[in-house]
């Protein structure tokens, strides 16, 4: 487990963190989001124990993770400007970590480069951006840590190797206790893969969710009433997040249990219904609006 307590970070009088608290949990896939500038890449060098925080203090598994080698073997960390050493190669770099994590995996990764078409042998000051995040990617899913904390996980990868990636971490956790932190702007992108997310902004948490608890507590509805009356005594008896229609059929998407909604329904004449799934971006346009935020005015999108 990963706890942050009260954690403030300041540079040059600038606070990027500010009196943080989180918990990142054992097991799970956990979401780090927020647009440039909220702190993400300052927390997750603070977690892996680069920098120190001003106040407050990290415990990673309850220990203090800065300047702790013990803690640090528990941890990759994958940041956004991936550092190689100069000329080397994909595999200079992996026999170089096999020094430093006694885990590390050789065999598994000559097997991920060769299936990725990665050339292990060819110096890594000539590869892509996005080569260069597969290859760092790798890397630390090949030293078997407890925790791998990667910034910006997805930028630079075209849509296949994004989904290629995302295979390799829920394989690598049906396989063995490891816990991902996964910090990106894009709300999209974490959608498919994350357990938790904790959204971030200017320098602290403005909510953390189990995206499962979350999507019980909202429904999303489709659904064509017999009459105007129908529709009112609908709305007026649901806690409406967001509405729209396209003639007669309306989409809902409001707060309570699935089986508070389906007897609601079941009290009103209908023509049609249909629960919906519910998207990431759905449920995170309910919780900042409760605490006076628009999603769409902090997570930027492609």
């Amino acid at each position: 487990m990963i706890d942050i307590k009260n954690v403030t970070k300041r540079f040059n009088g600038y606070e990027a963190i500010s009196s943080m608290d989180l918990t990142i949990n054992n097991g799970i896939v956990y979401g780090l989001l927020g647009t440039n500038g909220a702190g993400k890449s300052t927390l997750l060098r603070m977690i892996s124990g680069v920098i120190k925080p001003d106040e407050g203090v990290i415990l990673v598994d309850n220990e203090n993770s800065y300047d702790n080698p013990n803690v640090k073997k528990k941890l990759f960390f994958v940041s956004d400007d991936q550092y190689f050493f100069a000329h080397s190669t994909g595999a200079d770099m992996a026999a170089y970590l096999q020094s430093i994590y006694e885990n590390f995996d050789m065999e598994q990764f000559n097997k991920i480069t060769e299936q990725l078409a990665l050339d292990k042998d060819r110096k890594v000051d000539t590869f892509s951006k996005g080569m260069k995040k597969q290859m760092a990617i790798v890397l630390g899913l090949c030293a078997k840590t407890d925790y791998l904390l990667c910034d910006e996980t997805f930028d630079g990868l075209d849509p296949v190797m994004r989904q290629a990636i995302k295979s390799l971490f829920a394989k690598e956790m049906s396989e063995r206790s490891f816990a991902p932190v996964l910090a990106s702007h894009n709300l999209r992108e974490l959608e498919d893969i994350c357990d938790t997310i904790g959204l971030l902004h200017k320098g602290g948490v403005l909510l953390a969710k189990d995206l499962d608890e979350a999507k019980c507590g909202l429904q999303k509805v489709q659904v064509v009433f017999e009459s105007d009356a129908d529709r009112e005594r609908f709305t007026d008896a649901v806690k409406i997040v967001t509405s729209n229609n396209s003639g007669s059929m309306y989409i809902y998407t409001v707060s309570g249990t699935r089986d508070e909604i389906i007897t609601v329904l079941g009290s009103v004449n209908t023509v049609f219904t249909e629960m919906l799934p519910l998207s990431l971006e759905e449920i995170f346009i309910s919780e900042t609006e409760v605490v006076g935020y628009d999603v769409k005015k902090l997570i930027l999108e492609d």
